[in-house]
C-alpha cells in the first residue's frame, strides 16, 4: 500500500503554489494553421505530471468538446504516470480517456500525441500511445516502468538508449522525432492532411473494403 510522506491535500496545495497551475495539465482551444484544435500540455513540476481524477476529467472533457465542435486534439505529455495518492481512481482515468479517444476516432477527427521527456507509467499505457500521429522530442524517455526498475526485475542489462525516443522510432513505436522548434510547422503540415475532408473521404472510399481509415501522413 502506498503511503505518502505528506497529506494529499497539502501536497496539492504546495504544487499549486509552486507552479501557479490548478492541476498537472492545462487545456485550451484555438486554431493552428487555420484548423480548429483542442490542446493540452502536462507539467512535470505538478506532482511529477501524474494523472489523477482531475487530469483524467480535463482530458476527457477536452476530447468531448473536440467531438462537439469538430476539431482535432493535440496533447503534449510529460508524466511520471498515474497519481499514486488516488489509488484505483487514477487507474480508471486510463480507460475513461481511451474510451473518449475511441469516440473521437469514430468521428474521423485526428489526435496528435506529442511525447516529451519523460512520458511514462499510466499516461504512456493509455492516451499517449493512442495518437493517430505519435511524435516524440529528441532523447525523450518514453516507457511504462523505468529502465532501472525493469533491470532489477528481469536481472538483465537493457540495450543502450532503451526507452529513448530514437530507440522507439527505430522499433516503430513512434512516427517521428521532432525538435520543439520545428514542432509547430510539422503539426500544421500534418493537420493540413489529417483535417482535409477531401483526402479523408477519398481514402475512406478507396480502402472501405479493408475497413481502413487513413488519418495520418
Amino acid at each position: 500500500e502506498f503511503v505518502d510522506s505528506k497529506p494529499y491535500k497539502k501536497r496539492i496545495e504546495q504544487a499549486r503554489r509552486a507552479t501557479g497551475l490548478p492541476e498537472a495539465i492545462i487545456t485550451a482551444r484555438g486554431k493552428v494553421g487555420g484548423h480548429r484544435v483542442f490542446g493540452g500540455a502536462m507539467d512535470m513540476n505538478f506532482i511529477g505530471g501524474s494523472m489523477g481524477s482531475a487530469v483524467g476529467e480535463k482530458v476527457t472533457r477536452l476530447i468531448e468538446r473536440a467531438i462537439e465542435e469538430r476539431g482535432g486534439v493535440i496533447i503534449f505529455s510529460a508524466s511520471g504516470g498515474a497519481r499514486m495518492q488516488e489509488g484505483v481512481l487514477s487507474l480508471m482515468q486510463m480507460a475513461k480517456i481511451s474510451a473518449a479517444l475511441a469516440a473521437l476516432e469514430e468521428r474521423h477527427l485526428p489526435f496528435i500525441s506529442v511525447l516529451t521527456d519523460p512520458t511514462t507509467g499510466g499516461v504512456t499505457a493509455s492516451f499517449a500511445m493512442l495518437g493517430d500521429l505519435i511524435l516524440a522530442e529528441p532523447k525523450a524517455l518514453i516507457g511504462f516502468a523505468g529502465p532501472r526498475v525493469i533491470e532489477q526485475t528481469i536481472r538483465q542489462k537493457l540495450p543502450k538508449d532503451f526507452q529513448r525516443s530514437e530507440f522507439l522510432l527505430e522499433h516503430g513505436m513512434v512516427d517521428a522525432i521532432i525538435d520543439r522548434r520545428e514542432m509547430r510547422p510539422f503539426i500544421v503540415k500534418s493537420l493540413n492532411f489529417m483535417m482535409n475532408p477531401d483526402i479523408t473521404r477519398e481514402s475512406t472510399e478507396k480502402f472501405s473494403g479493408l475497413k481502413f481509415q487513413v488519418t495520418s501522413p
